[in-house]
């Protein structure tokens, strides 16, 4: 009787209060899933021009994986190869005043598209650098993310002969050589990320290094 006194009657009590707040909070997630797809909006990248590695569906796809902290700041195209050039060091010139984070985009001979985010510019470095934030990826044909997994922190190292990103045993998930025209990609503890290209050493046809702040 307590439980149709509680429906009906106009003025609860304290109990019946905190009863209906549950029943409110019970509808209300019930009906939170509906919005999930506008809350993606937001993300999709404002490139400062167009990206001669990525589409704009690659692009989408991608954005939906990056860190909140950079969601809505534009990309700012730094570097390119059809541009500047086939140089490691020139690439590490651009990014000076730079504090990043930067999205490096590949696409090889293969016309396979892969690369990887960085938490900060590349740049020179005696070690290795970067945080949790940084990740591999690879379309083939469908995006793969390979993100941190904790076991080490080789995340990004760059010297005048090499850009690495990711290692364990000896094998670099990602290695550039100083000419930027050939790579490799190799399993590492540091992402567990596959081989991003078809094959484990690559030539490279393009590559961007977008700043995103």
């Amino acid at each position: 009787m307590k439980g149709r006194q509680w429906r009906y009657t106009q003025l609860p009590t304290e109990t019946e209060d905190t009863l209906s707040g549950e029943e409110g909070e019970e509808e209300e997630e019930e009906e939170e899933p509906a919005p999930a797809p506008a809350s993606q909006d937001p993300v999709e990248a404002q490139l400062t021009e167009a990206s001669q590695v990525l589409g704009a569906s690659e692009i989408k796809q991608l954005s939906l994986h990056l860190p909140p902290r950079v969601t809505g700041h534009p990309w700012s195209l730094v570097f390119c190869t059809s541009r500047d050039g086939f140089s490691l060091r020139r690439l590490y010139r651009q990014m000076e005043g730079h504090s990043g984070p930067v999205l490096l985009l590949l696409r090889d001979q293969d016309g396979q598209m892969f690369g990887a985010f960085s938490s900060s510019a590349l740049r020179l470095s005696k070690g290795f650098y970067g945080t949790g934030e940084t990740f591999l990826f690879s379309f083939s044909p469908q995006l793969k993310v390979f993100k941190w997994t904790g076991h080490n922190s080789f995340f990004v190292k760059g010297d005048l002969d090499s850009l690495m990103m990711g290692s364990g045993s000896g094998q670099f998930g990602l290695w550039l050589d100083g000419d930027l025209n050939h790579g490799g990609s190799y399993p590492c503890a540091t992402f567990n990320n596959e081989v991003l290209a078809r094959q484990e050493q690559f030539c490279i046809k393009e590559l961007e290094a977008w700043v995103l702040s």
